[in-house]
């Protein structure tokens, strides 16, 4: 493929979100289910974005939204008197969740030949803290935020592009997530499908080993760089 430029999704594509958030909810609130909020507060996270899409909110950050739906959720797990320093260390626990084993050797080489970049729905000062946490050797950041539109949104997709100064066929757009990928080939980028089985935990319907419409289908970021020539 003639692409000039990678652009990831992060939470489930890049990083573990489920065991970062879980983790943190063990040691910030003892004797609660930390793999079932991740899951119910991971439940929440399209929904929310939604209603900013729908315009029944105004532009919304992702950190705002995910404090929202932790407020909501705490009472259901017997924590409703949760204390303010703790709600609000939870929600960096998104900044904090760490890579995939395979993800900072995969962008590294990548980055040697390529442009690589995020497109997450997470909020700037999100995904540079997870940068900086985990060593994800990101040229440029990339967020829904810059653009006022989360994905699936046309203008997440365009912006990407626009910002990166390239057509959308010299973009590779790699997520964990069909409907991620579906979004961007509709605006005319190239598209690389990561099969994560262990996102959603092992209890979880397993995800599709490929997406057979996309240009490929890979087990691993460092799969992706063999691929690519990396």
């Amino acid at each position: 493929m003639d692409v000039r430029a990678l652009v990831f999704d992060v939470f489930g594509t890049v990083v573990d979100w489920r065991a970062g958030v879980a983790r943190e909810v063990r040691r910030l609130l003892p004797g609660v289910d930390g793999e079932a909020l991740a899951d119910a507060w991971r439940g929440r996270y399209a929904p929310s974005m939604d209603r900013v899409r729908r315009g029944e909110l105004p532009w919304t950050g992702l950190d705002d939204l995910h404090r929202a739906s932790l407020d909501e959720l705490l009472p259901e797990f017997g924590a409703p008197d949760a204390p303010e320093d703790v709600r609000a260390e939870l929600v960096l626990a998104w900044h904090r969740l760490d890579p995939w084993p395979d993800s900072v050797e995969g962008l590294t080489r990548l980055k040697a030949r390529y442009v690589v970049a995020s497109l997450s729905n997470g909020n700037v000062a999100l995904l540079v803290d997870m940068g900086k946490h985990g060593g994800l050797p990101w040229d440029t950041v990339l967020s829904a935020e810059l653009f006022g539109h989360y994905k699936p949104d046309a203008e997440v997709y365009d912006g990407a592009a626009r910002l990166l100064g390239l057509p959308p066929e010299r973009v590779l757009m790699v997520a964990a997530h069909v409907d991620d990928l579906v979004a961007a080939r509709s605006r005319g980028l190239r598209t690389a499908y990561v099969h994560r089985p262990q996102e959603r935990g092992p209890q979880a319907p397993p995800p599709p080993a490929e997406d057979p419409d996309a240009d490929l289908s890979v087990a691993s970021l460092t799969d992706l760089a063999t691929r690519l020539g990396a």
